[in-house]
């Protein structure tokens, strides 16, 4: 009787876990699909590291505005390389419904896990600011960008679950009358044995809403 009742049990979780992969939101990858929608700004903040180069863009669909994000992080490593922030994912959706999302990343590095996404409660992302570890010399070991912070549009501030080291900077112009709706970062390529900080630098396409 115990067995058939963990054997009901163990069925009605499994039913559970797949009623629950039917009910989510998809999720599609954009990549440079969308890349001839045009922007009105770029937003950009001036503590980027100097490593790197800026890679190619990634733009949400039209009329589609990034509503969360997600970050790729590596843990700290203890005595061997840390990375800290390795990408930034922008989550992008047309309406408040949410019901379908798209997502763009531009380049980001190999290093860490994708983190959860966190989304605004309502609105879109519209200003952003980074956390970066300034140069740590010849023999240091340097991160770069650790972590970031975006405002929405409803007034929140969301912070990723990055790392710690290095301070803030200022926070980029705010894209009012719109959203963020595109993104590119500036990646050092892998160093193989040598010092690898990979993501130094982002920055975002600001586009106006439709009338």
């Amino acid at each position: 009787m115990t067995s058939l009742f963990v054997a009901v049990a163990a069925l009605a979780v499994l039913s559970a876990g797949l009623c629950e992969d039917k009910l989510a939101t998809p999720l599609q990858r954009a990549g440079t699909a969308f890349n001839s929608r045009e922007h009105r700004s770029m937003l950009f903040v001036n503590n980027g590291e100097k490593f790197g180069n800026w890679t190619w863009p990634e733009m949400c669909p039209e009329n589609f505005f990034a509503v969360g994000f997600s970050l790729r992080v590596e843990s700290k490593q203890y005595g061997s390389d840390d990375t800290a922030l390795n990408g930034v994912r922008l989550i992008c959706s047309q309406d408040e419904e949410r019901s379908f999302l798209y997502y763009v990343e531009s380049h980001t590095g190999y290093f860490g896990e994708w983190s959860h996404p966190q989304y605004c409660p309502t609105g879109v992302l519209t200003a952003f600011q980074i956390r970066v570890e300034p140069h740590r010399g010849l023999f240091g070991d340097d991160t770069a960008a650790n972590n970031i912070k975006f405002r929405c549009s409803s007034n929140p501030t969301l912070e990723g679950p990055g790392m710690d080291w290095g301070e803030y900077g200022y926070w980029s112009e705010d894209c009012t009358d719109g959203g963020i709706c595109g993104i590119e970062t500036k990646m050092e390529d892998y160093q193989y044995a040598l010092d690898d900080s990979t993501l130094n630098d982002v920055r975002f396409h600001c586009c106006n809403k439709s009338q």
